[in-house]
């Protein structure tokens, strides 16, 4: 009987295999040095293997295709922060109704994932990034142990380490690094008892080792996409008995090097697709019934005792006739194999809605007979040779082991290029009620114009203004980008691109006004900082940014050395604080703030100076040791966080109860500003150091779009009183908070989530509460503080001594926000449905369709709410609304 021992690292290829094997060597590589010495030592039964997973590569899915050998689902990444039991057949399972005892220790997804499948289990939590030890320290007190004792036939260690070390501090870092080598010494005592126990009559006679990774990660830790990185993973091999005969090497996909020592190691590449179904051939257990993976050569016969070894005498008739066996062996699993997919592929097809085609499935079954029928004149050739040294038996059966490999791997190729049902039906409901929701936007937003008798164009000028077409243009290309991959890989280049534009033809128009001339320079200046910003943020996304090849060059190898630039990038974010403190001072000193609103501004700023004495505790560069660690980490940011929902929830009260003395301009300012406040504190303490920069630059944004909006309003009094909302400011108000996404270092990819942020204050993981900081960091530049801003827009327009118009250009900021962001939703739709099945559909364009439309609820949710907010005291100072 095999006994398996499972170790889980989520590691990166280039964590395992030797730095010799890639272009440039990094600190992180020839860490696990005590695998490639196993691997290269001389008639070793050990081995490396590059395993490709198949995207999204989240841990759950990853676990998922591994276990059950059927390929990751999009849908189950909404699974990723509260597992449910899998109910697929699976190879758990399969060990469980077989007897087997399974013992687990480590990430607690596999106790959610198989809640009742094991002997024994040592969970710990998995959700906190930003522990590094408790989960290695529980697996290393219980695996050395578990190693002496003979009540298990199966072990499991999921190590989380090296996944939350680049998750936190990503993968070119000195955590990553000590894991690393961590690592190594654990792996060299866990080698050591196996080796000590593994002579005849031995515990671990029969133990077969796997020290693998269920996906990789990015150069910044994260991982969920199907970039290389990200899909390329390892697995450590390794059989504890002597090495019989070798296989053929036309069953392996070797690729050789000289390691370190210039010792030869040849790395195989496996699908983990496959990695179930070979499993359950070495120990002996069905396979699992949705599997469409096959049995791996080289990985199956390193299992079963035998490994690639160079001097096998083709003239040697006893090696010939082991070998023969062994291959007769491997294509018998290979026909069962076969036949399980085949039997899986019928059932799915005719108990699925759509299945496969029936040209698929005839080309399918036309494959599969072609392996049954050389199977049955391969089994006679056998049977008539099996006594004689030749090799007609040896060729017949790798003929026979060829035709079933091609049936498996054609499973699983259409599998992936097809798999995925849609329903078009469906699809096309959900795009008629979005082209509804157009019509309904446009039709709303030329209603309330025409009941205040408002236009947007300028009394004597005929047809639509010039701002109007810009910023119909702008939109509308913006969309039409999102049919391409590539644009949508660039999304933030080409909104800054856009808002460039519309700020050239602003700096055009306050030319020949002849006014705003500074306001249009320093907006386009600022757009310039954002496309720098999107540059660090892209070199986070991909290794294969142009920017990331020159950012170490200029920025790492010069600006590091500096202490200035040390002390510049600590210092900086606190003194960007003080000034927007001293911003919100200058504004209560207004004789509108008073009371309650003023408190409000206080507390923000209060906020403001407890956040920098939070990162100035946690900065190596100050000596703060007043103040323990304990309460700068995690009870500063709760008292931010208490104080930030005090002030909204004091805002509501205000808004329920409050009557206000200013008159509507004034009132509307200040209920902005006191909502923006206590949103600010938040959104900036998640945000880390650059959350100071980013608001100091939203708030200069917006106050150009705001000043360059009312040049035409401004030249002539009286005309901004019919004139309605400029569309152009509006649009620009959209692309800047686009430009203010992607600058703080998000993309629209699961591996784009700031999981860190999550835990700013706390430790322990609580799903609620870490999904709603998660959501904030995530939306809170681009959306909440946005939204809740537009009113400026409108209080900059506003006259006193016309005041009924406040709701209607109000009415309209809302409106016309609103539909800008539904028809790049809408166009993101309609890409999906024509690329839905494209290579990079859930690797690209499925995550970009789940952000926007997430995003596009939370639009629709905070413009109520500030409406709501906004609205209730207007409509005391306009009682009569004409319907």
């Amino acid at each position: 009987m095999l006994i398996d021992l499972f170790v889980f690292f989520p590691f990166r290829f280039d964590f395992v295999a030797p730095s010799t094997f890639f272009e440039e060597s990094k600190p992180w590589m020839d860490k696990l040095r005590v695998l490639q010495k196993l691997a290269t030592e001389p008639g070793s039964s050990a081995r490396i293997f590059k395993a490709i997973a198949d995207p999204p590569t989240t841990s759950l899915q990853r676990l998922k295709g591994l276990t059950t050998g059927g390929l990751p689902t999009f849908v189950d990444v909404g699974n990723s922060f509260g597992a449910p039991a899998i109910v697929e057949d699976n190879f758990i399972h399969q060990l469980v109704q077989n007897r087997k005892q399974v013992v687990m220790m480590g990430d607690d997804t596999w106790t959610q994932l198989f809640p009742n499948h094991f002997s024994k289990s040592y969970p710990y939590p998995s959700f906190n990034v930003k522990d590094l030890h408790t989960v290695d320290n529980g697996c290393t007190d219980h695996l050395i142990p578990t190693l002496y004792e003979e009540d298990w036939d199966v072990l499991i260690a999921h190590f989380l380490g090296v996944d939350h070390a680049g998750h936190i501090f990503g993968v070119d870092s000195g955590q990553m690094v000590e894991k690393l080598e961590q690592y190594n010494g654990i792996l060299e005592k866990v080698i050591e008892v196996l080796e000590s126990q593994s002579g005849p009559g031995g515990i671990h006679d029969n133990t077969f080792l796997l020290v693998m990774g269920d996906h990789g990660q990015t150069l910044n830790g994260d991982h969920g996409g199907g970039s290389p990185e990200e899909v390329e993973t390892s697995i450590f091999a390794m059989s504890f008995k002597e090495p019989s005969l070798s296989i053929s090497s036309q069953f392996d996909t070797l690729s050789c090097k000289n390691d370190l020592d210039g010792k030869k190691l040849c790395i195989n590449s496996i699908q983990q697709l496959d990695f179930a179904v070979t499993l359950s051939a070495l120990l002996g257990i069905p396979f699992p019934f949705g599997s469409i993976g096959h049995v791996d050569a080289a990985l199956y016969a390193l299992g079963a005792g035998t490994l690639d070894l160079e001097g096998t005498k083709r003239e040697n008739c006893q090696n010939r006739s082991i070998l023969e066996q062994w291959m007769q062996s491997y294509a018998n699993v290979l026909c069962i194999n076969s036949w399980q997919v085949k039997r899986y592929i019928d059932v799915y097809s005719a108990s699925s809605l759509i299945g496969f085609s029936y040209e698929d499935l005839m080309q399918i079954a036309e494959v599969y007979a072609q392996a049954e029928e050389s199977w049955s004149n391969g089994t006679k050739t056998l049977l008539l040779s099996k006594n004689e040294c030749s090799n007609p038996s040896l060729s017949a059966l790798k003929a026979q082991i060829d035709l079933f490999v091609h049936f498996l791997t054609s499973v699983a190729d259409l599998a992936r290029s097809k798999w995925t049902e849609f329903n078009l039906r469906m699809m096309g409901i959900g795009f008629s009620i979005m082209l509804v929701s157009l019509l309904v936007h446009f039709l709303a937003i030329k209603r309330v114009a025409k009941q205040y008798g408002a236009s947007f164009t300028m009394p004597g000028d005929s047809g639509i203004s010039f701002g109007l077409i810009i910023a119909c243009f702008v939109v509308v290309i913006r969309a039409s980008s999102f049919l391409s991959n590539s644009y949508i890989l660039e999304e933030g280049k080409v909104a800054s691109f856009l808002l460039a534009t519309t700020g050239i033809v602003k700096l055009r128009h306050s030319i020949s006004r002849k006014k705003m001339l500074l306001e249009a320079v320093v907006f386009l200046l600022l757009i310039s900082f954002c496309r720098f910003g999107i540059e660090i943020g892209l070199s986070k996304q991909a290794v294969t940014s142009q920017f990331l090849k020159a950012y170490p060059s200029w920025m790492i190898s010069i600006f590091s050395q500096l202490p200035a630039w040390m002390y510049l990038t600590e210092v900086l974010p606190m003194l960007v604080l003080i000034l927007l403190a001293y911003l919100l001072y200058k504004t209560i000193s207004s004789s509108c703030f008073e009371g309650i609103w003023k408190c409000v501004i206080l507390g923000t700023i209060l906020s403001y100076m407890l956040m920098a004495v939070h990162w100035a505790l946690e900065s190596k560069l100050w000596s703060l040791a007043l103040v323990s660690y304990g309460i700068g980490r995690n009870y500063i940011p709760r008292v931010i966080y208490a104080i930030g929902f005090g002030q909204l929830l004091l805002l509501g009260l205000v808004q329920l109860f409050n009557k206000d003395k200013c008159d509507c301009k004034n009132n509307l300012v200040m209920k902005t500003v006191g909502l923006l406040s206590a949103w600010s504190s938040i959104v900036i303490l998640l945000s880390g150091n650059q959350g100071p920069l980013v608001a100091l630059a939203s708030i200069v944004g917006g106050y150009c779009i705001t000043r360059l909006g009312n040049i035409d309003q401004d030249a002539k009094e009286g005309v901004g009183d019919v004139l309605a909302v400029d569309p152009l400011a509006v649009t620009q108000w959209n692309l800047l908070a686009v430009c203010l996404f992607f600058c703080t270092g998000h993309w629209c990819a699961f591996d784009g989530l700031r999981y860190g942020a999550a835990f700013i204050g706390f430790d322990e993981f609580v799903l609620i509460r870490q999904a709603i900081l998660l959501a904030i960091d995530t939306f809170g530049f681009s959306h909440i503080l946005p939204i809740f801003a537009l009113p400026f827009l409108v209080a900059r327009q506003y006259i006193q001594s016309q005041r009924k118009f406040i709701l209607m250009r109000l009415s309209q900021v809302f409106m016309i926000y609103g539909l800008v962001t539904t028809v790049t939703v809408t166009v993101t739709m309609l890409c999906v449905t024509i690329h839905r099945r494209h290579l990079m559909v859930w690797g690209l364009f499925a995550p970009k369709f789940v952000f926007d439309v997430v995003g596009l609820i939370l639009t629709d949710a905070l413009i109520c709410l500030a409406s709501f907010f906004c609205f209730g005291q207007v409509e005391d100072d306009v009682p009569q609304i004409r319907k």
